[in-house]
């Protein structure tokens, strides 16, 4: 992979492990979630402008990945208000690669190679590991839903970019979840608890959320997906040390190595 490729996929992975940290940080996350959200759809609406390019031809898979997105938010909000980012995080990210291959053998009727069915198995070592092997189920479960969402918006959104690009068909998507999201959580919290999270934390925050997506797709530019894929899962790995130092969570050496774990296993799969 070439260097500045490389720079540009783990300062991604940096960004995306550390918004979701910020997020799960936040005393009040329901509320931050909302306004990251509206947030970040202003921010980069010039930018979305600047490159549109649109056909008509999207709307079913704006729509799709729009109700797939708003699951997988609500979903993340639940579980950050009640379980740990360094088990929440490692096991969604990690998992919904290894659903979208399941899901590409059983409709496409795919062989997997050797060193995808490998990476599927460090995965669920991993996801053990992260969770610890006398703690039961608590948090993986809701976690693996979460990797459900992200697996199917995943799928459609790769269909989906045949119709747009990039930056506005992010936007399009977004813009929906917000328009749902924002009058939910003025009517549940109050508008004055949205108007507290109107801070500069909050507003690096919807920057790190959407501009990890932006510098993927800038590394895509100028290296092959399968390696950016790769790179991109250190962040499972941030997110837990971050989840430790930050949020004070238990992460300890068995829970690293998890994280570790699943981020080999994508890399296995992603460069199958």
């Amino acid at each position: 992979m070439p260097a500045d490729a490389l720079a540009l996929v783990l300062a991604a992975a940096v960004l995306h492990a550390g918004w979701n940290v910020l997020l799960r940080g936040s005393e009040d996350v329901e509320a931050r979630f909302a306004a990251v959200l509206a947030l970040s759809i202003l921010i980069f609406a010039p930018v979305a402008a600047a490159t549109w390019s649109v056909s008509w031809a999207v709307a079913p898979y704006v729509a799709a990945s729009a109700a797939l997105e708003g699951v997988y938010f609500a979903l993340l909000i639940a579980a950050y208000r009640r379980r740990e980012l360094s088990v929440v995080y490692p096991v969604s990210r990690g998992s919904a690669p290894v659903l979208v291959l399941l899901g590409t053998v059983v409709v496409l009727d795919r062989d997997v190679s050797a060193g995808a069915a490998a990476g599927v198995c460090l995965v669920a070592v991993g996801v053990v590991l992260v969770r610890g092997v006398r703690s039961g189920a608590e948090g993986v479960l809701v976690a693996l839903v979460i990797g459900c969402a992200i697996a199917g918006y995943t799928l459609v959104d790769k269909e989906g970019l045949r119709h747009a690009g990039s930056l506005p068909y992010l936007e399009l998507v977004l813009i929906p979840v917000g328009l749902v999201a924002l009058p939910v959580v003025a009517v549940r919290r109050g508008t004055r608890a949205l108007r507290a999270q109107l801070t500069p934390s909050t507003a690096v925050t919807a920057v790190a959320s959407f501009g990890a997506y932006a510098l993927v797709l800038a590394a895509l530019r100028l290296a092959p997906a399968p390696q950016v894929a790769a790179v991109r899962e250190t962040s499972v790995v941030l997110a837990a040390l971050l989840a430790g130092t930050f949020l004070h969570e238990r992460v300890g050496i068995e829970r690293v190595a998890g994280a570790a774990a699943v981020a080999g296993g994508v890399a296995l799969i992603a460069l199958s």
